[in-house]
């Protein structure tokens, strides 16, 4: 928490951009303060797949969650691909609440 603010990560795949936004508006309305990604490279900024920046990037996210007080996994259709899962595992493994745009059995 930051003053009486959840702090919120967003994670999942950037070929979701318009979740994203929608999350991102939604979750401020309510009052959260949101974290997001900083490039959608399946969106198409293609500057994500220039050599050491994908890695940059998903280290970069982990420690997004690090300053977050929960993730919100935008998972459409029950997607979640292999980086959006090792997000999850990794917020799980340092005590971080995890929730999901689709309700998904755990």
């Amino acid at each position: 928490m930051v003053g009486k603010y959840k702090v919120v990560t967003l994670c999942g795949s950037t070929r979701f951009k318009d979740e994203f936004m929608e999350a991102q508006k939604r979750l401020t309305l309510d009052g959260c303060i949101v974290i997001s990604v900083g490039l959608f490279g399946h969106s198409g900024d293609d500057e994500v797949w220039t050599e050491g920046t994908k890695e940059m990037l998903d280290d970069m996210h982990k420690r997004k969650i690090d300053m977050a007080d929960e993730i919100y996994v935008i998972n459409v259709g029950g997607y979640i691909g292999s980086s959006t899962r090792s997000e999850i595992e990794y917020a799980k493994a340092t005590g971080k609440g995890v929730r999901y745009l689709e309700e998904m059995g755990e």
